[in-house]
């Protein structure tokens, strides 16, 4: 299985029209994505985009239509050209590699995941999940029993034989995921995935990525527009508004300390209780007196409720892995951390 690969972001600009790089300095001294637009007739994509993707985590980029997630993922892998700025793979300047290194590095290093599936109407989901490998001169023999243990890991075992047009949006998107996962690549490029699936299904696509990447630790980056799957997927999260950056941090810093009133907004229907954990509001050390039931750091704060309202305990004592207590936590705190208004300064 490839290592997991660390990706960095410094500088980056995005400038569409015939002579981008004449605006750069302007957008870098204050000129809007508007005022570029109206006085040059040219279209600001992202701007002064800086971002470090650990190894191994999953990286969520939100946004709502218009926003410059999907110029931002395709340039992790070139397929976008920047106006000015790096993007850094283990320390390795994408923007630096010749042709021959690009494609080698978009073939073995990376994989991605559509929102419309883009899969091979004419070919089989076995030859599908197969083409990558394919490309890469694998042989046929290995490429068939590496696809098959995909689909088999996807639920889609008995299914290789079928055509796209067969199968239902969810398990078209599985056997994208199939295909992606089949190539081994480090990073994993998932550009608004699901999307276009029914809430249900949608959730049970949330769940078996989840469950892989406890397994596979994939640098995931997932494009997404939508809170509460970012909330779900993401160990970091950094939501873009006309290309530039809003906000980022994990999950906990986007329900407790929203950056403006556009964050705010985005936060105030969220369910916090799903989302917020028992870390971000317990007291340190044990209660002063009694005791309580015992609750793993993690716990939601919707569980830590549970937990509390069946004992007849005033706390729940948050212990680690040895058992030490790390911190306590009341009743009274989670339902004060639940009724906050998101909107509130």
């Amino acid at each position: 299985m490839s290592e997991a690969r660390s990706i960095e972001i410094r500088d980056l600009y995005k400038i569409f029209g015939p002579t981008p790089g004449k605006y750069v300095e302007a957008v870098r001294g204050g000129m809007t994505k508007a005022e570029l637009g109206r006085a040059h007739s040219h279209i600001l994509g992202l701007n002064n985009i800086n971002i470090a993707m650990p190894a191994g985590r999953i990286q969520v980029v939100m946004g709502l239509s218009g926003s410059g997630k999907s110029t931002l993922i395709r340039h992790i892998n070139r397929l976008i050209e920047p106006t000015a700025g790096q993007v850094l793979i283990d320390g390795r300047d994408v923007l630096k590699m010749s042709e021959d290194e690009l494609r080698e590095f978009r073939r073995s290093q990376t994989a991605m995941v559509f929102q419309k599936f883009a899969l091979l109407p004419h070919r089989t989901v076995i030859d599908n999940v197969t083409f990558g490998l394919d490309v890469r001169g694998i042989s046929h023999g290995k490429a068939r029993e590496t696809g098959m243990r995909w689909l088999e890991r996807v639920g889609l075992s008995g299914f290789e034989m079928r055509y796209p047009n067969q199968l239902s949006g969810g398990m078209q998107q599985r056997v994208g995921l199939a295909r992606a996962l089949s190539n081994d690549a480090a990073i994993l490029l998932m550009d608004e995935a699901y999307s276009a699936l029914d809430p249900l299904i949608r959730t049970d696509m949330q769940t078996m990525l989840l469950d892989l990447q406890a397994e596979l630790k994939k640098t995931v980056v997932f494009i997404t527009h939508d809170l509460d799957e970012a909330l779900r997927l993401g160990d970091r999260i950094v939501i873009l508004r006309d290309g530039e950056i809003v906000q980022q941090g994990d999950s906990q810093d986007i329900l407790l300390s929203p950056a403006d009133d556009y964050i705010r907004r985005f936060v105030k229907d969220v369910n916090r209780g799903r989302f917020l954990k028992v870390d971000a509001v317990m007291q340190p050390g044990p209660p002063a007196c009694g005791t309580g039931p015992a609750i793993l750091p993690g716990a939601t704060l919707d569980a830590a409720a549970s937990t509390l309202a069946a004992s007849a305990s005033e706390f729940a004592v948050i212990v680690g892995p040895g058992g030490q207590p790390l911190g306590h936590v009341s009743l009274r705190q989670i339902t004060a951390a639940l009724s906050t208004s998101a909107t509130d300064p």
